[in-house]
């Protein structure tokens, strides 16, 4: 099971169809089923395993308990948990322990805490005390162990591999069930080529749960996994590695994938990440695009200097961004950027002149912005805890939605308040026209990237919800309320939730009404695909491509020093 967390009232994020399905859930049961066919248990010993993903289904404890005390045996396993989804994920497992039912947990809380913390930590400790049994590291090869444990009713307070992460070419597939998948928006179904990253980003927890060096599944694998969701009616799909293109085997992978779109005709569809560098690879992003990536997730971050050097981003390089983004632009490629908020040299101002230069010179097609956190498993949570800064006690904030720490430029007021006009600046709607106009002249698909403007837009102003946890129709349920609030009565709770989803749905109406003509006019432009503005045109001789962007005195400065790196390159080249 992958839970959930709670919004600011205390309910469950839940929707009829959730946005971006987890890879983790599908792993386990991938894993879950292979253990279950090979009879780990006894041949006499039949393994029924059921997936479920709390953000587009209702979970109730009381009901698993009864399921697994019909059974005969059984154990809940909270998979995948993320810091944010902790509070929910001890929610859950608190009235199972009270049955005596087994639970397990594990995912980038567990393992980030025992990697960087020793496991020191207040919400683990309340784990343990429930009788919990902690998982930190990846299920490969170790599954067998924790279901023989659990039908022996031997499972032990910790499983800690972190020291031992698996190779993970030929193991058993990430699979989800298409009824589980076609719960998210789209039927998107979800899967890693690889694990691991190089980076060393100060913020970030993949590097220290996953680690530093490359591990992935095979060519033959991603053709298995693709062939295999293909065969129930999965076409759409999320390769979640951190960044692909760091991936060594991406060129053998995306043939494959070309291979299955242009000899066999299998209509495929691809979301990645990737870094700000990917477009110095050859063949990268056109082989993307042949291959059927149709949209790409790019970690820019942010555009000041020293703000990527002090977060030790070293491998964004500012003077690429506009190349890079063009050459997605012209595979015809959708473009995500993840934007942070917060570093020690913002302040209001700086943010809101960072946004303008984006918006002008940029092509970017959907900016989302996170405030800067100190995620439990990051190195700049370690070093916060070592000096004693403040944090945030209430894990359920940790969603890159809240503030958690102080900031030493802002208050936390003008903090929160630069966030809110981060997104309201980007999403004017003199921009999304521009938006739409600029990824109607590359010949992309302007009418998905309506879709998700007005994803983006909505989730902000209506939802207040980012939009990474956004989804189609929100649900909301009396009784799945977080314990620390009252829960509230029937004569107020289901006015307010049916008069609420009314008026959002009237709202999103509106919205998708009032951008879709924006569309319609662009779409029926016969000079639409003439259209240039200054971020998609390129720089003539002599004149500099993105003044503004580099127009700052820590931008002259990265290239001054840039332009001299470059300079001893080319002397040490021609003196050998």
């Amino acid at each position: 099971m992958k839970p959930s967390h709670y919004d600011e009232a205390g309910y469950v994020i839940q929707w009829l169809r959730s946005p971006i399905p987890s890879n983790s859930l599908a792993s386990l049961y991938g894993l879950a089923k292979d253990c279950a066919e090979r009879r780990i248990l006894g041949d006499d010993v039949v393994i029924d395993i059921h997936a479920l993903d709390e953000t587009n289904t209702r979970v109730r404890p009381e009901r698993l308990a009864r399921m697994i005390e019909d059974a005969g045996d059984g154990m809940v396993m909270l998979t995948g948990v993320q810091s944010n989804q902790f509070p929910r994920a001890l929610d859950i497992a608190q009235p199972l322990r009270a049955r005596g039912i087994k639970v397990a947990i594990g995912g980038f809380h567990v393992s980030g805490v025992l990697s960087m913390l020793n496991g020191v930590d207040a919400d683990l400790d309340r784990a343990r005390a429930m009788g919990l049994s902690l998982f930190a590291g990846e299920a490969e090869g170790r599954l067998d162990e924790v279901l023989i444990d659990a039908s022996a009713s031997a499972l032990k307070p910790l499983y800690n591999f972190m020291s031992e992460l698996p190779n993970i070419q030929g193991t058993p597939i990430p699979l989800m069930a298409a009824e589980r998948a076609q719960r998210t928006a789209g039927s998107v179904t979800s899967f890693d080529a690889g694990r691991g990253c190089p980076y060393q980003c100060s913020f970030c927890t993949i590097i220290n749960v996953q680690g530093r060096v490359s591990r992935r599944r095979s060519p033959d694998d991603i053709e298995q996994i693709v062939r295999v969701n293909y065969a129930q009616g999965l076409r759409s799909f999320f390769i979640t590695d951190d960044n692909f293109a760091r991936n060594k085997d991406w060129e053998q992978i995306l043939d494959r994938l070309i291979h299955l779109r242009q000899v066999e005709k299998l209509n495929l569809g691809f979301i990645i990440q990737v870094d700000t560098l990917c477009h110095k690879l050859p063949n990268f992003i056109e082989k993307c695009a042949l291959a059927g990536v149709r949209r790409v997730f790019i970690g820019l971050e942010n555009i000041n200097p020293d703000n990527l050097m002090g977060a030790k981003k070293r491998q964004n390089k500012i003077t690429e961004y506009r190349a890079m983004l063009l050459a997605w632009k012209k595979a015809r490629v959708i473009t995500y950027a993840g934007y942070i908020l917060g570093f020690p040299n913002d302040n209001v101002e700086s943010i809101l002149r960072d946004i303008d230069v984006i918006k002008q010179e940029l092509p970017v097609d959907l900016l989302e912005f996170f405030y800067l956190t100190p995620l439990p498993g990051s190195e700049d949570h370690l070093k916060l805890q070592r000096a004693g800064a403040p944090l945030d006690p209430d894990l359920n904030r940790y969603d890159l939605n809240h503030v958690c720490t102080t900031h030493p430029r802002m208050a936390r007021a003008e903090w929160e308040h630069a966030y809110r006009l981060a997104w309201q600046r980007y999403y004017t709607i003199e921009h999304i026209e521009t938006v739409l106009r600029r990824v109607a002249a590359a010949g992309a698909n302007a009418s998905n990237a309506l879709f998700l403007i007005t994803w983006f837009k909505g989730s902000i102003d209506y939802e207040q919800i980012h939009p990474l946890e956004s989804g189609f129709l929100r649900l909301k349920y009396r009784r799945d309320r977080r314990p620390t609030f009252a829960r509230e009565p029937v004569w107020r709770f289901y006015p307010r939730y049916w008069t609420e989803t009314a008026v959002k749905l009237t709202r999103w109406v509106a919205l998708y009404v009032r951008l879709r003509r924006i569309y319609l006019r662009i779409k029926r432009d016969p000079q639409r695909f003439a259209y240039t503005d200054a971020a998609l045109s390129m720089a003539t001789d002599g004149e500099v491509e993105t003044p503004q962007l580099l127009g700052t005195e820590a931008a002259r400065a990265y290239v001054s020093n840039a332009q001299r790196l470059q300079d001893i390159r080319e002397s040490a080249a021609v003196r050998a």
